[in-house]
């Protein structure tokens, strides 16, 4: 849909693909895509799951500590507990991949 060099997309490809599809000037395109990633990014902070409807789900999940080895010296190591971003994606968003 949009042409970009690579086969990815970055922030700011994102906020001119935003500006193209919505008519916003890039500036104010950036602004909001920044404003969408801030809510999402403080909504999980606060241990709320964040859901868009036919896009997907974004959730907190809490990873034990656990033992690990490191692959250079084959050392046992201790790996501590962390929170990890997990997304699923919805029901739309797979049916537009998969077209």
């Amino acid at each position: 849909m949009f042409p970009f060099k690579d086969a990815h997309m970055n922030k700011s490809e994102l906020a001119a693909a935003v500006a193209l599809s919505s008519g916003l000037t890039v500036s104010d395109s950036t602004k909001a895509v920044d404003a969408v990633f801030a809510a999402i990014s403080d909504s999980l902070k606060n241990g709320e799951e964040v859901r868009l409807v036919g896009f997907g789900s974004f959730s907190v999940a809490e990873r034990e500590a656990r033992q690990g080895k490191n692959p250079r010296t084959g050392e046992t190591i201790e790996i501590p507990a962390a929170k990890a971003v997990k997304f699923k994606a919805g029901t739309q968003l797979k049916d537009a991949v998969n077209e």
